[in-house]
């Protein structure tokens, strides 16, 4: 089973499909009014030439339908999909819509042209929008005659979303599309994900962490979380109480389904964790994907709006091994629930590295954003102390540091809480590697932890 999270993405393995049957290569650019294009019978080393990594042109940009493209509108029976690294493949629907983005560093203008191939002897007409103008392409395998110019003015920098929609095709496919090539002053320094290796993971967009210090011998850890109403989009995974060796937080798995989520991992250097016990209704299974371990799940109704409190246990079992508890509490009956305890072997430690964390963890659907609040962190330690934690690291994964995407921001909001936001390609970046200070609440955890089931 795979877990659906990017604590350590320890595999990044991807299963391409097959190449398309068609293979005639088309270049179709707005400025020229006609472009001939050779038949080249290689269609499936030309795919993977044309997604090749290159150094881009200064006023160039190649944005590759496969690290940057959503189908964001399709209907019933449509196929279209966003494979790697062939980009747009099995597009037959008229009322799919492909969206692209990329983010745009100065004002000025830019010039697109489709990149793709079209199969032999067909014709297909093809819309292309963005920055509030449509402009319509012929796409035959030999040639485009484009009658206007489709050069677009940047007012400002920040995203662009550029979408594509078939409007007539006589052969059995519009296209497949691999890229959107821009070229013009507004194309210098263009961000948009460039790395194959790595475009599953831009299209899921980047992941962001707060981090907290602890003391010395950290037994618990206490968390109140808070999904504002319109930002638990399909996908998303709002970790509440991370640590060392693993995650306890709440996810949106399906259009009705929600789940409370505890998982620790395996140790590295072998062995299982195991589960000990669980709660009522709890689900619990291994899991592999991103690494491997025991995972535990309440599949619970939990709405955004609400704040929801969780907590969790680590500690030594006195035989070389560690003990790991978790529950949830919900506001809807004020009970806290008993999630499971797992022992992992060949550990021997308290709480550590105590954060919080947001992702999203379907590719297809990294172009809706979410975004979380942590009202009150605490922990209490072995001797029986709480602490209120209210300083913050807040930083993001590989896909923002490497400045695939930079749809993330953490912070301070108006109310005292800390903050998270990713994915939606807003504009509003906050630079990684930096601290966040909330004001104290000294309102101590109404919890008698000794007396939780």
């Amino acid at each position: 089973m795979f877990e659906s999270t990017s604590a350590g993405r320890r595999a990044r393995a991807l299963a391409l499909p097959p190449s398309l049957s068609f293979s005639v290569a088309l270049l179709l650019s707005a400025l020229a009014s006609a472009c001939a294009v050779a038949a080249d019978p290689a269609g499936p080393a030309l795919a993977k030439a044309a997604l090749a990594p290159a150094v881009a042109k200064a006023g160039q940009a190649s944005v590759a339908l496969a690290g940057n493209a959503f189908i964001t509108a399709a209907g019933p029976n449509s196929r279209a999909r966003i494979a790697y690294p062939q980009g747009l493949v099995e597009w037959s629907d008229p009322s799919t819509v492909i969206s692209s983005y990329v983010r745009i560093a100065k004002p000025g203008k830019f010039s697109l042209a489709l990149k793709g191939e079209v199969p032999a002897g067909s014709v297909s007409h093809v819309r292309v929008s963005a920055l509030g103008k449509s402009f319509d392409l012929r796409l035959t395998p030999q040639a485009s005659v484009i009658n206007s110019a489709a050069t677009l003015q940047v007012e400002q920098p920040g995203y662009v979303k550029i979408d594509v929609q078939g409007l007539s095709r006589t052969g059995a496919v519009y296209a497949q599309l691999q890229a959107i090539e821009l070229s013009g002053a507004a194309a210098v320094d263009a961000v948009h994900a460039n790395a194959p290796a790595d475009y599953y993971w831009s299209r899921r967009g980047p992941s962001v962490h707060l981090s907290f210090s602890t003391p010395a011998e950290t037994e618990y850890a206490y968390s109140e979380l808070t999904v504002p109403a319109g930002e638990d989009a399909l996908g998303s995974y709002f970790m509440a109480n991370g640590f060392g060796e693993g995650y306890m937080g709440i996810q949106v798995n399906g259009s009705v389904e929600r789940r409370v989520l505890f998982s620790v991992w395996d140790p590295d250097g072998g062995g299982k964790t195991t589960l000990v016990k669980k709660g009522p209704n709890v689900v619990h299974n291994e899991f592999g994907g991103e690494g491997t371990g025991g995972q535990s799940y309440l599949v619970f109704p939990w709405v955004a709006g609400q704040t929801y409190q969780f907590i969790t246990r680590v500690r030594p079992d006195g035989q070389g091994a560690s003990l790991y508890s978790a529950w949830f509490r919900a506001p809807e009956d004020g009970q806290w629930r008993f999630i499971a305890t797992w022992i992992r072997p060949k550990t021997v430690t308290w709480l550590t590295r105590f954060h919080g964390f947001t992702e999203n963890f379907l590719d297809h659907r990294g172009h809706t954003g979410r975004k979380v609040l942590y009202g009150q962190n605490w922990v209490l330690g072995k001797n029986g102390v709480w602490t209120e934690l209210n300083r913050a690291r807040f930083t993001v994964d590989a896909t923002g540091a490497n400045r695939q995407r930079l749809d993330y921001a953490g912070g301070v909001d108006a109310s005292g809480k800390f903050f998270m936001r990713n994915g939606g390609f807003f504009n509003e970046t906050v630079a990684a590697n930096q601290y966040f200070t909330r004001p104290l609440t000294g309102i101590r955890p109404d919890v008698q932890v000794e007396q939780l089931p």
